[in-house]
């Protein structure tokens, strides 16, 4: 399920040396024969939960020392915002533990787990799409990864939603880029680029102007 984080960007960035992804199957931890590592709830209910032997051993044989940020991606977590990329890509380490089933025993959030994170208010079947989605996010900011100039100007770095982008030809199916952009101006681009995020922003996210 982790093939996309060792292709395109993020695979280039870990060809390069500037970040580094391992994944590890939690089953291998396993003390049961048949590698089991989820079982039926205490007190009933639908579906199975994740066992704490398999993942605590998983934890503290990846990360004996405590040195990563041990992230659990969860419905319930803070919810996934740029700013907390920001935050999470100035840790040397992270270690993000992906759930399934119905969840995991609480015993391993209160004994190995330092946050909790939730990429929105959706279920998903388990946690290894939304600790790719974090994993992407993250590395793009890790030094090297992308120019810093991408990073300043794209949705959210400013607060704002991302003003529209054209490229060649200057006309498509009789759509023109507008004139502005090609008047060689760049105060005037600016000032355009400026009210076309304000505006997408208030259609859109007028969340985001509240802030």
């Amino acid at each position: 399920m982790f093939a996309p984080l060792y292709e395109s960007i993020i695979g280039r960035a870990q060809k390069a040396g500037k970040v580094e992804i391992n994944v590890h199957d939690i089953r291998e931890y396993s003390k049961n024969k048949h590698k089991k590592c989820d079982d039926y709830p205490f007190g009933g209910g639908a579906g199975m939960v994740m066992m704490p032997q398999p993942v605590y051993d998983a934890i503290t044989s990846i990360d004996p020392d405590h040195k990563a940020l041990r992230i659990y991606t969860s419905p319930r977590g803070q919810t996934f915002s740029q700013q907390k990329v920001c935050e999470l890509s100035k840790r040397d380490n992270l270690l993000i533990l992906c759930g399934h089933y119905e969840g995991l025993d609480d015993r391993i959030i209160k004994l190995c787990i330092d946050e909790e994170i939730s990429i929105g208010d959706f279920v998903l079947t388990g946690g290894e799409l939304p600790a790719m989605v974090m994993a992407d996010a993250v590395c793009r900011y890790v030094s090297g990864v992308i120019a810093e100039e991408s990073l300043s100007e794209e949705s959210f770095a400013s607060g704002l939603l991302e003003y529209p982008q054209y490229t060649r030809p200057q006309e498509f199916m009789g759509e023109k880029v507008p004139d502005v952009l090609v008047s060689g101006n760049h105060a005037e681009v600016d000032k355009w680029r400026r009210e076309r995020s304000l505006e997408i922003t208030k259609e859109r996210r007028p969340d985001l102007l509240d802030k």
